[in-house]
Parts: structure tokens; C-alpha cells; sequence
């Protein structure tokens, strides 16, 4: 009787322990998240600046002080047609005086030139004459051309798209009075990282939109890359074309998405399940490495291309320490990618 009580109560203790080590309570719950298949845009995301296709700066070869305005901001203009006066009074002095001697060394080289005929003067007084009279000449066309630097003319037929200037303000030479640009078309320049780079290509379309246009998107095209990054920034500016008939104005700050690949259906997982090209799956309450190859790339989402099929249980997050665990057990994520717009 003894010895059948003692066979209970180890049977009782055994059955304790295989409860306790095989208990449910014990495991751990893992968040996962079953791949689903959905259409991918993969983007390269960048903000940029509308500038016109054309941008030309209008100033002063010569600093004076701004007389006269003829045009202002959104003017359309002709070409050759006159948008502003700087100060001219001086040289209009200096082109006096020196037209003067002009005439002078004009009646000094005529005279000249007739006694040279007849032997009164001699070569060297002729070639004298001569000297002064191209001398005053240079002088009289130097200064006109001086007096042509204080007006300021309109290079092409376009619009005034910003002043700089105003009436009795000093300009300095070289700093643009006006800023014209010569067509209607407008286009937007991007810094790319130079880790996106490599998936920008000419002609691939472009969704952008603006603060000044909420809930709005407008639709673009890349039209050059520039060959040469910028060291410091790390980045490659592209220019991306946009239609005549955009409401986007000139110096908007735009957000760009170019998109670099498209497919209408693709096995996503969440883009965090992905760790140096594996993930981990869960068997038989354990995690498991599995290799995998990933195609596109969105913010919160990855194409996988081998390695992952529909209904496995793959770790949301990944996470290497649950490889030293046991008696893991899946808690699905409802998840799906995120729409693009």
C-alpha cells in the first residue's frame, strides 16, 4: 500500500514538472505578420524648389544711383525694351567735354592733312594729328557706351519675375535690378541622396505636392540629372519638368516622389521584419533564420522575392535574441502596406 502511495506521488510530481516545463503560461508571445500580396510603388522621396526653365539676371556694368523704373514684378516685355535709368549726369558731362575735343582734333587733322599735301607740314605733325583725333574718338565711343551700362534693357521678349531695386537706391555693378525669365514652362530642382541616386533615371514620372496646394497632387517628369554631386551634402541635383498649365508658382517648396518601379501585385512584409537580408520565421514555437531577396522598397513595406511564402508566421520586428528562446508562439499583426497616393 505503501509503495503504491509513493508510485502517485511520483507520478503526481512528474506530471507537475512536465506541466511546468511545457506550461503555455510560459511561452512567449511574438508579434507576426503574414506576407500579403499588394500593389508596390517603390519612390525616391526629395524636396525641391519651382524655378523657371529660364531665369535671367538684369544689372549694371557700372554702379549709379537708380533713377527711373519703367517695368515692375510680372511685367510682360519685348525685347530691347527699357526697364530702368541709373544716374547718367556725369558721363552726360564727360561725353560733352569730350565730344569737344572730338571736333577739335577733327578741324587739327583736316588742316593737318591739307598742308601735308603741300609740303608745309611735316610726317611726324600729320601722324600727330592723326594720333590725338583717334584718341578723341576712342574717348567720345567709350563714353557713350559707358552711358548705354546706366540703362537697363530687357535681352529677350519674357516676365519680370522679381525687383530688387528702388528709386535712389545706390547699385552696385553686377547686382541684378531685375530677374526675367524668357518662357512660361517651370521646373522643379531636387537634392537626391546619393544612396537613391542609382534608381533615377531621365523621363520617370514624378508625383508632387505643396503646401499651398493642400490635398492636391500634380504630376511631373525627371528631366536631368546633374553628372557631378556635392561632396559635402552627399546628394545629386535633379531637375524635374513640369507642365505649362501647373499652378505651382516660382520659389514654392515642393515635396517630389519619383517613382522608380511599379508592380501591381507584390509579397510585402513589414519593412522592419528585414535584417541584413533575412528575417526570421517561427517553427514549432522556435525562430528560425531564412535568407531572403528583397526587391521593392517602400516606407513601411518590402518586396520579397524569394525566400517567404503566403501563411508563414514571420516576426514583425526582427529581433536576434528570440533565437535563444523557446516555446515562442505567434501573435498575429493585422497589417496591410500603406496605400500610395
Amino acid at each position: 500500500m505503501k509503495t503504491k502511495i509513493i508510485l502517485f506521488l511520483l507520478a503526481l510530481a512528474a506530471a507537475f514538472a512536465l506541466f511546468w516545463i511545457f506550461n503555455p503560461a510560459k511561452g512567449t508571445d511574438v508579434e507576426t505578420a503574414a506576407p500579403v500580396t499588394a500593389a508596390a510603388v517603390q519612390a525616391v522621396y526629395a524636396t525641391g524648389t519651382v524655378q523657371p526653365t529660364l531665369m535671367i539676371p538684369i544689372s549694371p556694368k557700372i554702379g549709379a544711383r537708380l533713377m527711373t523704373l519703367e517695368v515692375d514684378e510680372g511685367a510682360r516685355v519685348e525685347q530691347n525694351q527699357t526697364l530702368a535709368q541709373l544716374e547718367d549726369a556725369d558721363i552726360q558731362q564727360s561725353l560733352s567735354e569730350l565730344q569737344a575735343r572730338y571736333d577739335l582734333a577733327q578741324k587739327d587733322l583736316t588742316r593737318a592733312q591739307k598742308l601735308a599735301k603741300t609740303g608745309a607740314l611735316s610726317k611726324e605733325s600729320l601722324d600727330t594729328a592723326q594720333a590725338n583725333f583717334a584718341a578723341a574718338e576712342a574717348g567720345v565711343e567709350r563714353t557713350k557706351a559707358e552711358l548705354g551700362y546706366l540703362k537697363l534693357f530687357a535681352p529677350e521678349a519674357g516676365t519680370i519675375i522679381r525687383r530688387d531695386g528702388e528709386i535712389g537706391e545706390l547699385i552696385t555693378a553686377g547686382t541684378p535690378v531685375f530677374w526675367m525669365t524668357g518662357g512660361t514652362a517651370m521646373r522643379i530642382e531636387t537634392e537626391v541622396d546619393e544612396e537613391d541616386i542609382g534608381l533615377v533615371q531621365p523621363q520617370q514620372k514624378v508625383v508632387i505636392q505643396a503646401d499651398a496646394f493642400p490635398n492636391q497632387t500634380f504630376e511631373g517628369e525627371v528631366q536631368s540629372i546633374t553628372p557631378k554631386g556635392d561632396p559635402v551634402a552627399r546628394s545629386y541635383r535633379v531637375r524635374v519638368s513640369l507642365g505649362e498649365d501647373s499652378p505651382l508658382m516660382i520659389g514654392m517648396t515642393a515635396e517630389t516622389n519619383i517613382i522608380t518601379q511599379v508592380k501591381d501585385a507584390a509579397l510585402m512584409i513589414p519593412v522592419g521584419a528585414v535584417k541584413e537580408g533575412e528575417v526570421l520565421k517561427l517553427q514549432d514555437g522556435k525562430a528560425v533564420r531564412q535568407k531572403v531577396t528583397t526587391g521593392i522598397k517602400t516606407p513601411d513595406a518590402i518586396e520579397i522575392l524569394d525566400g517567404v511564402a503566403e501563411g508563414e508566421d514571420i516576426v514583425a520586428k526582427y529581433d536576434s535574441t528570440l533565437l535563444e528562446k523557446d516555446h515562442l508562439r505567434p501573435k498575429p499583426k493585422t497589417w496591410e502596406p500603406a496605400k500610395t497616393k
